[in-house]
């Protein structure tokens, strides 16, 4: 227990700032504050703060130590609340990343309703294109849309998507349309300029080569004048009449059905992949991480559940 509660002065010191603050909060005098964190230093044989009567500052270590140890209460609180409430009460931190675009859509509208039901958890949102390394930068989840890579990481599938071609009706009219795959090479295409996003080029499924009927999938990586690292960007150019773009059904279905975009290539529309659930293999999932991923998974099997129904 005593290091416990020098891992909690620790934390209380970071995050008010200075010995006196965390001693003000605990009740206790300033000087056993400092005689803690002098042991948490000792112990561990490295410098966690430059302190002086003025101001404090963590070293790089420190900081390091301090999410650590933010990750390690938030499991202790949980673990006492999965006891003491018969294991159905989740409380601590969970921190979760998404795709910019869909996370914006179909992640954060879902965010207060899981607060309702678990009102002890705390949430913090990750909105970015690109692709976190959820274990090193000490991230609970991501949702991740697309084929996965090979990782150690587990993963629950929540939901179909395909990637399709459009263009708007208006660009069909002034340049035409690619009749195969190969045609895209002579139009202006949007595409991701991300190192961490479609590595591989655009997926589309060529006619049956065999006898057996299988169709093979080819990739393709058509350029243009204008590419950019936001894929929001690309579908308000697309929407814009400036060229194609390959987008997943998420984003552009509600379009398509109203006329503002048209499929192209429809033919050779690749199988679906996947939006998964990723998170670190661990032993015991904390409580609140559980919770997380089932409210996900409820949500995303519903039936009738369409991919633009939680549109913000």
């Amino acid at each position: 227990m005593d290091k416990l509660k020098q891992i909690e002065t620790f934390v209380a010191v970071a995050t008010r700032g200075s010995l006196a603050a965390a001693a003000r909060a605990e009740g206790v005098a300033p000087a056993i504050v400092g005689r803690r964190m002098d042991a948490l230093e000792a112990r561990l044989g490295v410098k966690l703060m430059h302190r002086s009567t003025r101001r404090l500052s963590l070293t790089h270590e420190g900081s390091a130590f301090l999410e650590d140890c933010h990750r390690l209460l938030a499991d202790w609180a949980n673990a006492e609340a999965s006891v003491s409430a018969g294991g159905v009460k989740a409380s601590g931190h969970l921190r979760v990343t998404a795709p910019a675009g869909f996370g914006r859509r179909h992640v954060a509208p879902l965010v207060p309703a899981f607060r309702t039901l678990h009102p002890e958890v705390s949430l913090s949102l990750n909105l970015s294109d690109r692709v976190v390394d959820v274990a090193a930068e000490g991230y609970d989840c991501a949702v991740r849309v697309g084929d996965l890579a090979d990782s150690s990481l587990v993963s629950v599938r929540l939901a179909d998507n395909r990637r399709l071609c459009v263009a708007t009706p208006d660009f069909v009219r002034r340049h035409g349309a690619p009749q195969q795959p190969g045609d895209l090479a002579r139009f202006d295409c949007l595409t991701l300029s991300s190192d961490a996003s479609q590595v591989r080029g655009w997926a589309f499924s060529l006619p049956a080569a065999d006898a057996a009927g299988a169709r093979q999938l080819t990739y393709l990586k058509p350029g243009g004048p204008l590419d950019c690292t936001d894929g929001q960007v690309l579908h308000e150019w697309c929407l814009a009449g400036v060229g194609i773009a390959w987008r997943s059904s998420w984003e552009v279905e509600a379009e398509i059905a109203t006329g503002r975009l048209v499929e192209l290539l429809p033919e050779f529309r690749a199988p679906p992949n996947g939006i998964y659930a990723v998170f670190a293999q661990r032993k015991h999932l904390p409580l609140r991480l559980r919770l997380w991923i089932d409210f996900l998974k409820h949500h995303h099997s519903q039936p009738g559940f369409s991919l633009s129904s939680t549109r913000s």
